[in-house]
């Protein structure tokens, strides 16, 4: 039988301890956002759905985004036993310089429309981290005041070839000038994907007002505060505005661009230099064979090409065919710290992460671009300390098996193709 007994009134006072109430709203918001989804959700609720969509968009059935998340969800870790690692070292060296973690902030275009802040959040919660940040061209901070947000911290400049040749030119010029030492050569873009929900919401640059973004706007009111009160949305660095994503992307994007664009930009730019937007193994070769710095495997968060290759699966085939001196990142589908362990171990030497640090910018501004860099750096080490490593150069592929839905086929379907 239990023994029971009236409660003990000082006990009773002990369990009444009322955790403190936070006031402060967009703290209370943040410190309850545990993982990057979580930061998602608040994202989609304070922003409006034209711009929301924008930035969780892809191209047409966005299967290049979900079987990009997919593969990392269908990693198997194989963790060491008896092996304590009480501290862990997340830092690497990448391009010539270091990084706190193995991820920096991926180019994002028109980022102010998802929140006013825009790539100065961006910039300023990178140099607080001790993390790379790149601009996009299409960004709507300037190269300058990307450098005064974060004038001691790295930063990288991501250039589209346009087809006025000279507005690259110039673009390259001014980063070179504003002492951004990386520039990505984007090579995935030679027009635009069809982005699909940008098309059904009507969605252009500058937004313009509707029956339906009206509506939309009514409960968010921050978010139309921010945009009408602050400097005109438009981009910093080029003069065309006005059109669909993918309009303004075709009139500037030139189909042309060759390995001819990449030397006389490689000549322009004194700095590293990486290819963003590689697809396969042949191409990967072929880069580190023409002297490029590195090569970003990407397929453009799946905006562009849909069903393309799926470059968590693509890493250890090009990791294996360009050999470990060759600098090698990947971008696309990053979600958790955990993603960035597996794609260090299976041969990455960094990754880039651009739909997570939105999601954080939506949800609070520049404190929210911590919180997302503060969410993966506790997975990241979190993963580490289960896995019994201590730094990032003990990561090895023995540590992760890529279970896969996707089995490619022979030409002969009587014949599967096992990779």
């Amino acid at each position: 039988m239990v023994q029971r007994q009236l409660p003990n009134p000082a006990e009773l006072l002990e369990l009444m301890q009322f955790k403190k109430p936070q006031l402060d709203g967009k703290k209370r918001r943040l410190d309850g956002a545990l993982t990057i989804d979580d930061l998602r959700t608040i994202a989609k609720r304070r922003t409006p759905k034209a711009a929301f969509d924008y930035t969780d968009g892809a191209a047409e059935g966005e299967l290049s985004l979900s079987r990009a998340r997919q593969a990392f969800q269908d990693v198997e870790f194989h963790p060491g036993i008896l092996k304590p690692a009480p501290d862990v070292d997340t830092s690497v060296d990448i391009l010539g310089g270091p990084s706190a973690l193995p991820f920096g902030i991926a180019p994002t275009g028109f980022t102010r429309l998802m929140q006013t802040e825009g790539e100065v959040a961006g910039a300023g919660a990178a140099a607080a981290a001790g993390i790379p940040f790149t601009l996009s061209t299409l960004g709507t901070t300037s190269i300058e005041g990307v450098k005064a947000a974060n004038p001691h911290g790295r930063n990288w400049f991501q250039l589209y070839v346009m087809r006025d040749r000279e507005i690259s030119y110039e673009l390259t010029r001014r980063a070179a000038a504003a002492g951004f030492d990386t520039l990505q050569f984007t090579v995935d873009t030679p027009v635009a994907g069809a982005r699909l929900r940008d098309k059904r919401n009507g969605f252009s640059i500058p937004p313009q007002l509707t029956l339906g973004t009206i509506i939309n706007a009514i409960p968010r009111p921050w978010w139309w505060i921010d945009f009408l009160t602050t400097p005109k949305l438009e981009f910093a660095s080029l003069s065309t505005t006005g059109g669909t994503v993918g309009e303004l992307l075709d009139a500037a994007m030139d189909p042309t661009i060759s390995y001819d664009d990449l030397a006389v930009i490689r000549d322009l730019w004194p700095g590293k230099i990486v290819i963003k937007g590689v697809q396969n193994v042949e191409d990967s070769v072929r880069l580190r064979d023409a002297g490029v710095d590195g090569i970003v495997l990407s397929n453009h968060g799946g905006r562009q090409l849909d069903r393309a290759p799926i470059p968590f699966h693509l890493l250890p085939s090009v990791r294996k065919a360009v050999g470990d001196d060759f600098t090698v990142m990947i971008d696309t589908g990053i979600m958790n710290g955990a993603d960035i362990v597996a794609a260090v171990a299976m041969g990455a030497d960094f990754t880039l992460i651009g739909r997570a640090y939105l999601y954080g910018l939506m949800a609070g501004g520049r404190a929210g671009v911590d919180r997302t860099i503060s969410i993966l750096r506790t997975e990241i080490e979190r993963t580490m300390r289960l896995l019994g490593v201590a730094s990032l150069a003990e990561l090895e592929p023995a540590h992760v098996t890529q279970l896969t839905r996707l089995v490619p086929v022979a030409r002969d379907a009587s014949e599967a193709v096992v990779r």
